[in-house]
């Protein structure tokens, strides 16, 4: 099982998408003003790292004109955001593995929640890279079959032919696996056919783990909510597998 399995959890975790669109544009535009300051670009076609936040962005469906907008706010002189990126990485209860990308104007604070969330639900922050080594870095996009008529031969070709690096299918997906810098241009070919429930770089597990204790499940799940509803969290990559 690979990195389809992390999106169904990952999923559960976030409670209704709609409901928390508005924060999750909050949380893409951030991510762009910063690819768009240390990338030195705002064209995506000189910018790779710009182009892997829109390629994100148009599968959350942000809007064209919101996108626009944050890069010209992003170009401007006048811009007053100052975020940084910053990796935290620990393990969740029963050593289940946890990296935690946060964009923040202020460390402290920042490292401070964090810290938090992993102690008060059974898990501890770790050093840096003590976690990484079990992922890979690839890019993922996530290609919704909710009603089965897709024909998975044809969708892999589609993939291949974009310059995808693999497909795997799970019950009302595809996920299709490419190199980092190819996400953006294999999103935009594929979203021309398909509609993508997500595409961005992610971090994948190597292996999963499964939790069978109840107080581990509730711990794990309390935990990660609390980092997806974090404003200066932008993602949460773990290697929890839920069996239900």
């Amino acid at each position: 099982m690979s990195g389809h399995s992390k999106w169904h959890n990952i999923q559960k975790t976030k409670g209704a998408q709609d409901a928390k669109r508005a924060q999750a544009f909050t949380k893409i535009a951030r991510e762009m003003i910063v690819a768009v300051k240390e990338g030195g670009s705002g064209d995506p076609a000189n910018n790779s790292r710009l182009a892997a936040v829109v390629a994100k962005a148009k599968a959350a469906n942000m809007p064209n004109d919101n996108i626009k907008r944050t890069i010209e706010k992003a170009l401007g002189s006048g811009s007053t955001d100052n975020y940084e990126s910053v990796t935290y990485e620990g393990y969740g209860p029963s050593g289940v593995a946890v990296i935690v990308d946060a964009m923040t104007d202020n460390r402290k604070r920042t490292a401070s929640d964090v810290r938090h969330y992993f102690d008060k639900y059974g898990g501890n922050l770790g050093p840096a890279n003590c976690v990484s080594w079990s992922f890979d870095k690839k890019g993922v996009i996530v290609i919704d079959n909710e009603d089965g008529d897709l024909d998975e031969d044809s969708v892999l070709e589609a993939a291949l032919d974009a310059g995808a690096d693999d497909l795997e299918t799970e019950e009302g997906i595809f996920t299709v696996y490419t190199q980092p810098d190819d996400v953006a241009s294999v999103s935009e070919a594929l979203s021309a056919k398909y509609h993508l429930l997500s595409a961005q770089v992610e971090m994948v597990p190597q292996s999963y783990v499964t939790l069978t204790d109840e107080g581990d499940i509730k711990n794990m799940t309390k935990m990660l909510e609390m980092f997806e509803d974090n404003d200066d969290v932008q993602n949460v990559w773990h290697n929890w597998e839920n069996e239900d």
